[in-house]
């Protein structure tokens, strides 16, 4: 009579020799955190324009807006990774004879390969995004530089307000303060005084030297004196490194936000998709439906 092997049971296994992770259950939880994840930052992003207005004094502020996306980034994720660690806890095998922590652990540890496979899928969806719109964006980018350069930032306007024409002292009533007739000042001149401007900046200080220079071109090409020139170099050159300073530290500040809420919500996921692959194990250990829900859930019987 021939020897009959021992029983087994459906989704348990009982042969420890083979790997004890299933990358199945990790790879089926990571790719639905991921499509998860990206339905609800496109249902976010579709609020948020929402809330926003180009109208001063209409729809929510700045702060407002911001604070909300950045909830909404740490929620979504917090939400699609603990999804994630639940389907690949409540589909991987059980293992035969092994304790309770055991199995909580290893369910766990699935959880953090979602979490870990998960990140890996958005960081390379974010990277080929970033690739793919460099590409398309060279050409446009090259071509607008020289534009962007002289007419949007901030040095340029700053170069255009030391050419502004000095007020006529005699203007004609009614007509208010004119300015003095004077030829217009040719592209060479401005991107002059742009790059000084950028130079100094740079430096962190402008030097005497760079201070006769401008106060010299300002004052042949606007009407002032000497000494007025100069004074308008100096009260500019004061407001340009306000303005860029402030610039610098708003750019700083958002950055070092940006890293600490990520890191943040990069270690509340992790947490959250261990605790949700250990009760996906748990439910299919003791044949739970899964219910997303608050109710309580029944057992099968």
């Amino acid at each position: 009579m021939a020897q009959v092997g021992p029983a087994t049971t459906p989704g348990v296994r009982t042969d420890a020799s083979t790997g004890m992770v299933e990358w199945s259950a990790v790879f089926a939880g990571a790719v639905t955190a991921a499509a998860l994840s990206f339905v609800l930052l496109t249902f976010g992003s579709a609020i948020g324009l929402s809330a926003t207005s180009p109208w001063p004094g209409s729809g929510m502020s700045a702060k407002t807006i911001a604070s909300l996306a950045i909830f909404w980034a740490m929620a979504q994720q917090i939400g699609a990774l603990m999804v994630g660690g639940y389907i690949a806890g409540r589909m991987r095998s059980r293992w035969a004879g092994a304790s309770r922590d055991d199995v909580e652990f290893r369910d766990g540890l699935h959880g953090a390969l979602v979490w870990a496979v998960g990140i890996i899928i958005g960081a390379a969806l974010i990277l080929s995004a970033a690739i793919g719109t460099a590409k398309l964006g060279a050409d446009a980018a090259g071509k607008a530089a020289s534009a962007a350069s002289s007419n949007s930032d901030q040095i340029a306007y700053f170069a255009d307000s030391l050419l502004r024409p000095a007020p006529r002292a005699n203007a004609a009533p009614g007509q208010g303060q004119g300015a003095t007739r004077i030829e217009p000042v040719p592209a060479e001149t401005r991107a002059e005084l742009a790059r000084i401007m950028s130079r100094s900046l740079a430096a962190g200080s402008l030097s005497d030297n760079d201070r006769s220079s401008l106060a010299t071109i300002v004052a042949q090409r606007t009407g002032v004196s000497q000494a007025d020139a100069e004074k308008r170099v100096t009260d500019v050159y004061a407001e340009t490194t306000r303005v860029t300073r402030e610039a610098a530290d708003k750019a700083r500040y958002a950055a070092i936000l940006t890293g600490f809420v990520t890191a943040a919500s990069l270690i509340l996921s992790l947490g959250a998709a261990w605790w949700a692959a250990m009760r996906g194990g748990h439910h299919r250990d003791n044949s739970i439906p899964a219910r997303f829900s608050f109710a309580p859930p029944r057992r099968v019987s």
